[in-house]
């Protein structure tokens, strides 16, 4: 078996880098996570927490690439204007970013209990990932061409279209990073304006999920364990960094239909290997 030629170190490791390069891009972290993690033998509570942990490096490693887009959202006094004129500063900011944020984390709420008892399964991930493919292909179709705005004149009325569009991203197997690029691309957004801002407002919800999950883990860890916790989050910062980076380098030269392409293969091959291991 995998998971007995490998220990914990590398678990951690192979965890950290899949988080990384997964959760930012529009393919699916959840589905990468859940496939990799089978794979590895590393299942239930504790592996449920340390994707937690490892998540938490990604977010962090927006954070770090982003930092004066995150200073620019402190309001400034009245008689301060907003030099640079983006709608993305101060209070104006911060209403853009609750209303990209607070319909996924109200449905989220109302709707965890049967999101977990029905869409948790191979087969619903299997829909999931590729109808996030057929979706970027179909914003790809129809944007292309269009006149777009850039992220520093989106609207309130764009943001919470967006956040809208991120409600999709609760159903497991659904790119949260997919959902929202392409919301913001049908409602007007150039691409790298809209997988910026999808990168942005992750940072404010995934630290509430990640705070609430990481609330109800009641499992008790050795310090080996918490080790390759520590690890993994390392790597995932890291790797993310570096995912984030190449992957606006390359929306300069393509369009996002290989990571749809991709999102469709993946779904066949994902509902293929869990079919065949029973998983």
């Amino acid at each position: 078996m995998v998971e007995e030629m490998l220990d914990g170190t590398t678990v951690a490791i192979i965890l950290g880098v899949v988080e990384g390069v997964t959760e930012f891009i529009p393919v699916s972290s959840t589905g990468h996570l859940i496939l990799a993690g089978h794979f590895l033998g590393f299942v239930g509570e504790k592996a449920a927490s340390f994707e937690v942990a490892i998540q938490l490096g990604a977010i962090l490693a927006i954070v770090a690439l982003y930092p004066q887009r995150f200073l620019a959202l402190i309001p400034r006094a009245p008689r301060q204007s907003n030099a640079d004129g983006s709608t993305l500063a101060g209070w104006s900011g911060l209403y853009r970013f609750a209303a990209a944020i607070l319909p996924a984390l109200a449905v989220g709420f109302v709707a965890r209990h049967a999101i977990k008892q029905y869409l948790f399964n191979p087969f619903t991930v299997t829909c999931a990932l590729a109808a996030g493919g057929v979706a970027i292909l179909l914003a790809e179709k129809f944007v292309s061409g269009r006149r777009t705005n850039s992220l520093d004149t989106i609207t309130v009325a764009q943001a919470l279209g967006i956040g809208l569009f991120q409600v999709l991203s609760l159903w497991p197997g659904t790119s949260r990073s997919a959902a929202t690029i392409v919301g913001g691309m049908f409602l007007g957004l150039d691409r790298k304006g809209a997988a910026e801002f999808s990168f942005l407002v992750a940072v404010p919800i995934m630290f509430i999920v990640t705070g609430y999950e990481m609330s109800k883990i009641g499992a008790t860890f050795s310090q080996d364990e918490l080790k390759s916790f520590f690890l993994g989050f390392v790597v995932a910062f890291v790797v993310a960094l570096l995912s984030v980076k190449a992957f606006l380098h390359l929306l300069n030269r393509w369009t996002l239909a290989p990571f749809a392409w991709y999102s469709i293969v993946a779904a066949s091959v994902f509902y293929y290997l869990t079919r065949a291991t029973g998983f």
